[in-house]
């Protein structure tokens, strides 16, 4: 799938490439500009006299649909794509909508540009051209037949994953790694398969993304930090507003433990800290430094997630231990404050709904114990 106006030549090479290897191909142009060089199975091409953007919003709905059907009808096992920043903006939004698993390849000039947005929660295999792809050359013929290895190596796939066990979505980051490890490690013991998301913003959405299609028995989410992060600017930012956000339809059991909700990860170091940050407590360990939030950012934590877990539809819990919520945080630990802590622990009491229980725990989460503890009620919940 690509703008076959503008590189057809290189969508054909693509074509004629993957059926050297014994798979049948499926051509459709997103072309919003010209005729395109090649007649393709499926031709997606405005009708109509548009602008630019829209003739490519439009173009990017009509194939959404018809890669969705399409995929609905057994026809197709995968998606491969080449292009330029267009290209790449348009067939990624397009391949998005067909489902995790399915093997989606974008060849792009821009892919080593920040592809946070481009690629999103999506599992989309991105593969730089290097060189820009005007036509079929030594370089980009290189680039385009490893692609069509690629994805064809791709759709030929052999492993098949663990089937009947009850899966749990877990959220973790670098902090809290040691009770990720211990709680995954003690629910497996029980039979459940532990499926983890790093709390980086992406991967938090990506979680509750998977949720929402019931691809999970239970939520345990052991680190809530994005909020954090996006409150501050942080490292781990790109939160969407549907983290925590409750699924209709689907009431799976939720565990909250505010991992990570002690802290923002911003971008300096021990000698480059920002004046406002001068006189808070940070813990520095590499480019990034955890800074301590105030008590005016931890309240509007607190209420923020507060806010958010009494719109739960389905059986919601807190968790809290109280001997600290990350490596950084705990007795004789950089950012360790134990007032600020009891601060945002009394305002969540006091927004939750009655029925929504919090239960404390007089342990650091990263201790045996405390997974103990949470693995034990994450099952009672189930």
């Amino acid at each position: 799938m690509g703008t076959l106006d503008s590189k057809g030549e290189e969508h054909l090479f693509l074509k004629e490439g993957i059926e050297r290897r014994g798979f049948q191909v499926l051509t459709i142009n997103v072309g919003t500009r010209t005729a395109p060089a090649f007649t393709p199975d499926l031709d997606l091409r405005p009708t109509k006299v548009e602008g630019r953007d829209q003739a490519i919003a439009s173009t990017i709905q009509r194939a959404r649909h018809a890669l969705a059907q399409l995929f609905a009808r057994g026809h197709i096992c995968g998606v491969i794509s080449a292009g330029g920043g267009s290209g790449t903006h348009l067939a990624t939004s397009v391949m998005k909508v067909l489902p995790l698993g399915v093997p989606k390849v974008m060849v792009s000039t821009v892919a080593a540009h920040d592809m946070a947005q481009v690629v999103g929660t999506k599992d989309i295999t991105m593969m730089h051209s290097v060189g820009d792809l005007l036509g079929v050359n030594s370089l980009t013929g290189l680039i385009l037949d490893r692609a069509a290895g690629a994805i064809c190596g791709m759709v030929a796939r052999e492993w098949q994953g663990t089937a009947g066990k009850r899966r749990i979505g877990l959220s973790m980051f670098g902090f809290i790694t040691p009770a990720a490890e211990a709680v995954k490690e003690r629910l497996e013991a029980h039979g459940y398969e532990v499926i983890a998301f790093h709390a980086n913003g992406i991967g938090g959405l990506a979680l509750e993304e998977l949720a929402a299609e019931g691809r999970f028995d239970a939520i345990l989410d052991l680190a809530p930090h994005e909020l954090a992060d996006t409150l501050k600017d942080g490292y781990c930012r790109l939160i969407g507003p549907g983290r925590l956000e409750p699924h209709p339809g689907n009431g799976i059991p939720r565990l909250v433990v505010p991992g990570g909700l002690d802290c923002a990860v911003l971008e300096f170091t021990r000698e480059t800290v920002p004046p406002e940050y001068a006189h808070r407590k940070i813990f520095f360990y590499d480019f990034r430094s955890a800074v301590r939030l105030s008590q005016e950012e931890t309240l509007f934590l607190a209420k923020q997630l507060g806010d958010k877990l009494n719109r739960a539809v389905s059986p919601v819990k807190v968790l809290i231990p109280l001997g600290g919520w990350s490596a950084a945080d705990g007795p004789g630990a950089p950012l360790h404050d134990s007032a600020l802590s009891r601060a945002f622990i009394n305002q969540l009491r006091g927004d939750l709904r009655p029925e929504i229980a919090v239960e404390e725990v007089d342990q650091h989460i990263n201790d045996p114990a405390f997974a103990a503890v949470a693995v034990q009620a994450m099952i009672g919940m189930l």
